[in-house]
């Protein structure tokens, strides 16, 4: 008999593929001989394995933890919450924070306008290296000043909108932004303005942010190194020859090379979370439906969410403080409880008991897995306490998240594949048509596995506050010479990347990645906690702890602009 507490999850070679090889292969599989393909594909995939699973569960489509009664109006956490200074200084390097611009502008010492022109030139600089950084790929700098000259007359006056008015924030290519496209890394789509702000773009907006442009990202996010042969790869600032993850690629690159305190990013399959790890920032995925979808780009519905990016826990804070909250034109978030940071910046983490599955812990690279450990000790010598626990069916979680979120993409795409099928880079075109082999029965399996995790999660924390893992199994991965510029397929380094994400894209339950420290080479490492529907303030908490105990290093391209 089948044992459901074994843990399940394996690291598999794949081929690799790229160049022509790839380009032969993916001709192969969308024409008349993929059907002799496929069957290959969904066999490596897992997708044949879970149609001879046997799930009893009735299907979740939407992780929505209800609470209550629906909101009947907007809102977000209360001003009087809003962090109004750093929760911790950080140790070794110093990443510009919200307070930093915040202070240096009431202190006289600069102007949004004087930091406006050098981020603008910094931009212009980071994409005209050799190799370019490609983290931000759509700037307006007519509108970029205005907004500057508003907030200085602001400050000027003594009436900034906020804490945040005049400091610079990007905006992931998923997510709507007068005055720019909306082209999802793609080629084709965007081809005109949008008209207006995604909410949490006007939160922030409406905070006195100055909103900067938009960032690059992983082509329709369907893959997570930020490789992108139309808009250019990003490149990771603590070392140019190494990926940065995705697919919010553009954003965490961004905040590690000093571009911007505060990015925002998108995450169907930890694409906040593994380049958050990747580019040494902090990543915050928040319960399903907290942060309004309203204005990002429909690509994934039930997996899907928008959350912040930025160089310390207290500016990740801050933004997620904006950002969160009720919003009538997004359905999904109406079923929250109102958003805090009630205790986020407490010091201590006495009385949490925090959650560990020691072999899913430890199934990373050597040094992934020294650096949370030693972290953990960290989070016991400040009161935590550390308990072993056991999670069923991540297997079947891994496969059906891949069901999901790839069969949603598919039909979010199915308006333009036929016209534009072959304008999609060569990955992205290999993802689509496995995809579209995909039936009506592996999505519905995959969405009744979903309700199985879900219980799964909750049991487990009855028992403890969060759970731990590594963010990545690996540490930001070089870039192969024959990926570039057109891509490749790599899906053992993928499974490797994504191994502790996916859990909470299909639970809708919070998860944070914060630094944890550095490989021999100078690599970021991340650590992921998990959290109980509603309560990113705890996540909050764990990362501010955990900052005071790891010391920063400089990215290798960093822009200083204070």
């Amino acid at each position: 008999m089948e044992n459901k507490n074994m843990y399940d999850l394996k690291s598999i070679k794949l081929p690799y593929l790229a160049g022509g090889a790839l380009r032969l292969f993916v001709s192969l599989v969308e024409g008349p001989l993929g059907g002799l393909l496929i069957p290959s594909l969904l066999q490596s995939a897992g997708i044949t394995w879970l149609r001879k699973q046997v799930i009893d569960e009735a299907p979740t489509h939407h992780p929505i933890h209800f609470t209550g009664a629906p909101a009947q109006k907007d809102s977000a956490v209360p001003e009087k919450e809003l962090p109004r200074t750093v929760a911790v200084e950080s140790r070794g390097f110093h990443f510009a924070t919200v307070f930093d611009y915040a202070k240096a502008y009431r202190d006289g010492k600069t102007t949004p306008e004087e930091v406006a022109k050098k981020l603008l030139d910094a931009i212009e600089a980071s994409n005209t290296a050799n190799p370019p950084l490609r983290a931000v790929i759509f700037v307006d700098r007519e509108d970029v000043m205005k907004q500057a000259r508003e907030s200085a007359q602001r400050i000027k006056a003594g009436k900034p909108l906020s804490i945040l008015d005049g400091v610079p924030v990007l905006v992931k290519d998923e997510i709507d932004m007068i005055p720019y496209r909306t082209t999802v890394g793609t080629a084709f789509l965007g081809k005109t303005p949008a008209t207006e702000d995604a909410t949490a773009v006007a939160r922030l907006r409406a905070a006195g942010a100055l909103m900067l442009g938009k960032t690059n990202m992983h082509e329709i996010g369907i893959n997570v190194t930020g490789l992108n042969p139309h808009h250019g790869t990003t490149r990771n600032p603590y070392n140019t020859g190494n990926f940065t993850g995705g697919s919010s690629s553009g954003s965490a690159a961004a905040v590690a090379a000093g571009l911007a305190p505060i990015a925002i990013g998108a995450d169907g399959g930890g694409s906040i979370r593994i380049p958050a790890s990747f580019c040494g920032v902090y990543g915050l995925k928040p319960t399903f439906g907290r942060v309004s979808e309203h204005g990002a780009a429909p690509l994934c519905w039930s997996v899907a969410h928008v959350g912040p990016l930025a160089g310390t826990a207290s500016d990740v804070a801050l933004a997620y403080a904006v950002m969160a909250g009720p919003d009538l034109r997004d359905p999904n978030s109406l079923h929250q409880p109102l958003p805090t940071l009630e205790n986020w910046d407490q010091h201590t983490l006495r009385g949490l008991k925090l959650g560990v599955y020691k072999q899913w812990f430890q199934h990373a690279e050597s040094e992934v897995v020294a650096a949370c450990e030693t972290m953990l000790k960290r989070f016991t010598d400040m009161g935590a306490e550390i308990r072993e626990i056991i999670i069923p069916d991540l297997e079947l979680n891994r496969i059906a998240q891949t069901v999901t979120i790839v069969s949603e993409m598919v039909q979010a795409m199915s308006y333009t594949y036929a016209e534009h099928r072959r304008e999609h880079g060569l990955d992205v075109r290999l993802n689509l048509a496995l995809g579209r082999a995909f039936n009506a029965q592996d999505y519905l399996m995959a969405q009744r596995a979903r309700t199985r995790i879900i219980n799964n999660f909750k049991r487990v924390l009855e028992e403890v506050d969060m759970i731990l893992t590594p963010t990545t199994a690996i540490a930001a991965p070089p870039i192969p010479k024959d990926a570039l510029p057109n891509g490749n397929s790599d899906l053992s380094t993928t499974i490797e990347i994504m191994r502790f994400v996916t859990a909470a894209n299909m639970t809708g339950l919070p998860a944070i990645s914060f630094p944890v420290g550095y490989t021999t080479n100078g690599l970021p490492i991340g650590m992921q906690a998990m959290g109980r529907a509603w309560e990113e303030s705890l996540l909050l908490r764990l990362a501010v702890n955990a900052e005071q105990a790891i010391e920063r290093k400089e990215p290798q391209v960093h822009y200083k602009v204070l």
